[in-house]
């Protein structure tokens, strides 16, 4: 079995393939013994005792229900065969890749609404800013406008005033 290809790999190399073999037979063996385990009743039930089977496996089911209740999903499987149509539902628990997976939609969900509200008061400052640099620059215009010798325009800066004014009651 030792060819040349893997010359040089020594004894850690042939342990390793040893474990892997053996985990390999493991498995093949569980999936066996599981195959044989479960065997389900429900095929081809007699019409008048098919009330009596279907009873007992809910019996079943809820013996065998987890305790936790948050992390279930329900998983619906319709069989169908000659005679009627079976509707199988199975329990299934949240795996821990699941459960991530929805911390880190929620986590995200919270970032997003965080940054879309910084957005908006960021739009906001800048519109604020905006209005305000723009009275700003009216307000330097009328101020600094001159008259043809030279002169502040006193009219304009009266008026501007008397608006200034009449806008703050």
């Amino acid at each position: 079995c030792r060819s040349a290809e893997f010359a040089g790999q020594g004894f850690a190399f042939w342990r390793k393939q040893k474990i892997q073999r053996d985990y390999k037979k493991l498995l093949k063996k569980e999936k066996y013994a599981n195959s044989q385990k479960s065997v389900e009743y429900i095929e081809n039930y007699p019409e008048h005792l098919k009330h009596l089977y279907l009873a007992e496996e809910e019996t079943l089911k809820k013996q065998l229900k987890p305790k936790d209740n948050n992390s279930i999903l329900l998983e619906e499987t319709s069989i169908s065969t000659t005679k009627y149509n079976i509707t199988k539902r199975r329990l299934k628990a949240k795996t821990s890749n699941q459960k991530a997976k929805e911390e880190y939609e929620q986590i995200k969900a919270k970032r997003d609404a965080k940054k879309e509200a910084a957005r908006k008061r960021k739009e906001e400052k800048e519109r604020a800013h905006k209005l305000y640099k723009q009275k700003k620059m009216e307000a330097y215009k009328i101020l600094s406008k001159r008259t043809r010798k030279g002169q502040p325009n006193l009219n304009l800066q009266m008026e501007y005033l008397l608006k200034k004014i009449q806008q703050k009651p």
